[in-house]
C-alpha cells in the first residue's frame, strides 16, 4: 500500500451511488446556469483539454491576457456565479471540518483524452484551509508529488465517489490527472469524468 505524503487524504467511495446521482443533477443545474468554457493558459492562449465552470461567490478562470485568477462573474455571460449548493457544504463541513466555508467550487470535465498537468493551488490568499476534490464518473489516474516541482511523486486511481483532501504539509503538493480510463463508470450517460475541486480563497 502507498503512503501518501503528509496532509493528503484520499477517501474511497465516499460518495455511495444514490448521492453520486443527486450530486450530478445539482452539477447539471450549475452548468444550465454557468455553461462550460475553455480556459486558455496564460500568455500562450493555448487551450486546456479540460471544459470547466464554478460554482460559489468566487470563481477560477484562466486566459490568454490576464492568466490564473478568481472573478465574481462568468467570463463568457459575465453573470455571477451559482450560489455553492448545500450539498457540497454539508461534504466540506464534513470531511474538512473548517470553519471557513468554500468559496469557490471548481467544476472541471474531463473527456477521455483530457489530462491536467502537475500543478500546485496556490491563486488563493488562504493557503492554510485545506482544498477538497470530488471524483464524479469514470476512473482516472491522479498523481502527487511534493511542495518542490521535479520531486518524487506518486499515483493511484481515483473513482467515482472519491474524494481527495489537501490539507497540512500536503496544501501545496503537486498533483496533476495523467489519464482518464473510459468506461470504467455509468454515472454520466455520455461518459467522462467530472471534478469538483472546492477552495477557500480570501483570508
Amino acid at each position: 500500500m502507498q503512503v501518501l505524503p503528509k496532509g493528503i487524504r484520499h477517501l474511497p467511495g465516499f460518495l455511495d451511488r444514490d448521492r453520486q446521482e443527486a450530486l450530478v443533477e445539482t452539477i447539471r443545474a450549475v452548468v444550465s446556469e454557468a455553461p462550460l468554457f475553455v480556459p486558455e493558459m496564460p500568455r500562450t492562449g493555448k487551450p486546456l483539454s479540460v471544459r470547466m465552470t464554478n460554482c460559489g461567490s468566487l470563481g477560477w478562470v484562466t486566459d490568454k491576457a490576464l492568466g490564473y485568477r478568481y472573478q465574481r462573474e462568468h467570463p463568457v455571460t459575465g453573470k455571477p456565479w451559482p450560489a455553492m449548493p448545500p450539498a457540497l457544504l454539508e461534504i466540506w463541513k464534513t470531511v474538512c471540518g473548517s470553519a471557513r466555508p468554500p468559496e469557490a467550487c471548481l467544476v472541471n470535465f474531463y473527456t477521455d483524452d483530457a489530462r491536467m498537468g502537475l500543478h500546485q493551488d496556490r491563486d488563493e490568499q488562504d493557503l492554510q484551509t485545506p482544498v477538497l476534490s470530488i471524483s464524479l464518473g469514470d476512473t482516472c489516474l491522479f498523481r502527487v508529488g511534493g511542495n518542490e516541482r521535479g520531486g518524487r511523486t506518486l499515483s493511484f486511481k481515483l473513482s467515482s465517489g472519491d474524494i481527495v483532501v489537501l490539507g497540512g504539509e500536503g496544501r501545496l503538493c503537486f498533483h496533476g490527472v495523467d489519464k482518464i480510463y473510459p468506461s470504467t463508470s455509468t454515472l454520466l450517460k455520455n461518459g467522462g469524468r467530472i471534478n469538483l475541486t472546492l477552495r477557500r480563497v480570501t483570508l
